[in-house]
């Protein structure tokens, strides 16, 4: 027997679902949810349908209900609690984060011209970075509003200093953008839910996904990824040759991309996609001849959706890419899902935010085209950080072609590049103390 709640009108929440029978005697949960306690209403069908030993048709994307270990009420209300804010959070939460930190460090330079500028520009992008990293301590925490605001105000600035403290340059921005990456890496591979609870998660309360990663961190965890790798080279191993440092490009986006694409860990397919190609761009343009690059680059993608198929297949994961690609009823319907996927990213650019924000990016964009040769002058003798930020670059292109929230990931991914292009202005060869943080010119 399935019971399910009645809707109520306009409302758009979670209703109560039970199951009784035998099989059935513990937190509901499916492999679309991967949450005890919670299932999709696509799941019921799938699940009458293997209860009666039928085959559950492909179109389907629902999975079949199970249960696991014990039914623990409270703990599912905790969890639909802190989904509940996730949505209505966002907004104040980041963006008055955001506002904050422009007025204050603004007004610091204003007060101080010429004298604080490139320590207030590094601590400011440090914020930025270190910000997914406070949301996900927040979604451990689960403070109030007010408690989760202070947190992610104070407390990114106050990472941001501390790393200056006991570090600085490139070795800076390398550290903070791998503590980033490395803490969703851990929480994803760990299986926590601690990323989709978080305010730049995956957005559970709206139905979007339970587990992995979303839009919003791939975004933000590709550019940090390979533009992160670049800074680390440049601040850490400054006379590592070409070849190396391709391979260390490589190695990083691809060891990420298997991490956060993989069903098991992060379940996300763009990842599959864009890491891998922004690693391969990297490491192009860093050591490979210009005959090979576009080999590279297609490759590099392909090669890694292949091998996360085969760990799906594998663990059995029963991943996004395994249903929407692996079980695709050929070439025919694989286009489909392309062009699906190219219409809604299209859409996406419609939103009303998205049109408020968007001429800012363009603007930006345009600005770093017209002063391209001022940016090949502040990341000269930095080989690596310049072939970090085109593969970076690529990253966002890719994601915003790739992806159903194309918008969004542009964005996202500009306003992060912009991050890596301030810490370039600081770090330019006229400002910094020394060169020891800066390595040495590869040939193009």
């Amino acid at each position: 027997m399935i019971a399910i709640e009645r809707a109520p009108p306009a409302k758009n929440r979670a209703l109560a679902v039970g199951i009784a029978g035998p099989g059935f005697d513990g937190d509901l949960t499916s492999d679309s949810t991967r949450t005890n306690g919670y299932v999709l209403s696509t799941d019921i069908a799938p699940t009458i349908l293997a209860r009666l030993g039928l085959a559950v048709p492909s179109a389907m994307s629902g999975q079949p209900i199970r249960t696991e270990g014990s039914v623990d009420v409270g703990a599912i209300e905790s969890l639909g609690e802190r989904m509940g804010v996730v949505s209505e959070r966002r907004g104040p939460v980041i963006g008055l984060s955001l506002l904050a930190w422009l007025l204050a460090f603004g007004l610091v330079v204003a007060a101080t011209p010429g004298r604080l500028a490139r320590p207030v520009v590094q601590l400011a992008g440090l914020s930025v970075i270190y910000l997914p990293l406070l949301l996900l301590f927040g979604a451990a925490l689960e403070p109030s509003k007010g408690g989760e605001q202070l947190l992610v105000m104070l407390g990114a600035p106050a990472l941001g200093a501390i790393t200056l403290a006991v570090s600085s340059g490139y070795r800076a921005l390398a550290f903070a953008s791998g503590l980033v990456v490395v803490a969703y890496a851990v929480d994803v591979v760990a299986g926590s839910p601690l990323t989709s609870l978080s305010l730049l998660g995956p957005n559970p309360g709206l139905g979007v996904r339970f587990y992995g990663i979303g839009n919003e961190l791939e975004a933000l965890l590709g550019v940090l990824v390979v533009a992160g790798t670049g800074a680390a080279l440049v601040g850490f191993t400054p006379r590592l040759g070409a070849r190396p440092s391709a391979a260390v490009f490589l190695a990083s986006g691809l060891f990420f991309a298997l991490v956060f694409a993989a069903g098991r860990f992060g379940a996300d397919v763009g990842a599959a996609i864009v890491l891998p190609v922004g690693a391969a761009v990297a490491a192009a343009k860093v050591a490979t001849p210009r005959r090979h690059a576009a080999l590279l680059i297609v490759a590099a993608p392909l090669a890694v959706l292949a091998l996360i198929a085969l760990v799906d297949l594998a663990s059995g994961a029963n991943a996004h890419l395994t249903r929407s690609v692996l079980d695709a009823g050929g070439l025919g319907d694989l286009a489909d899902v392309a062009q699906r996927r190219l219409q809604l990213s299209a859409h996406s650019f419609t939103r009303p935010v998205v049109l408020f924000f968007l001429p800012v990016v363009v603007a930006l964009a345009t600005l770093a085209f017209v002063r391209r040769d001022r940016l090949r002058v502040w990341l000269r003798g930095s080989a690596a950080m310049r072939a970090g930020l085109l593969g970076a670059l690529a990253v966002t292109v890719a994601g915003t072609l790739a992806n159903d929230s194309g918008a969004l990931l542009l964005e996202i991914g500009a306003a992060y590049l912009l991050v890596f292009i301030a810490f370039a202005w600081a770090e330019r060869p006229q400002a910094a103390h020394s060169g020891a943080h800066r390595a040495i010119h590869y040939p193009s």
